[in-house]
């Protein structure tokens, strides 16, 4: 079956870096657009970025723009995101995602915290 499993999570300083992972399998991992979601606490859910299924093209929420990029290893079956000047409103927990128009596949989650 899919499984989705984010890791590289942690506590962080206010201008501080951090890359998540997230290893796929259980699907053709080649083929398939990737996204990472974030959710504050008390916040919904809301996208991160998105990277196309052979990593040509990135789309970023304007406020990560500049700061965070999205990346593939296809060879890997994982896709990162790397976060750079990171500020206390990144904390939240960070979501892998990917999926069809009829279902979609969600990862468990890591928890990122920026405080100092």
């Amino acid at each position: 079956q899919v499984q989705l499993v984010e890791s590289g999570g942690g506590l962080v300083q206010p201008g501080g870096s951090l890359r998540l992972s997230c290893a796929a399998s259980g699907f053709r991992f080649s083929n398939y657009a990737m996204s990472w979601y974030r959710q504050a606490p008390g916040k919904e859910r809301e996208l991160v970025a998105t990277i196309t299924a052979d990593g040509g093209r990135t789309h970023y929420v304007d406020s990560m723009k500049g700061r965070f990029t999205i990346s593939r290893d296809n060879a890997k079956n994982t896709v990162y995101l790397q976060m750079n000047s990171l500020k206390p409103d990144d904390t939240a927990v960070y979501y892998c995602n990917t999926g069809t128009s009829f279902v979609d596949y969600w990862g468990k989650g890591t928890l990122v915290t920026v405080s100092s």
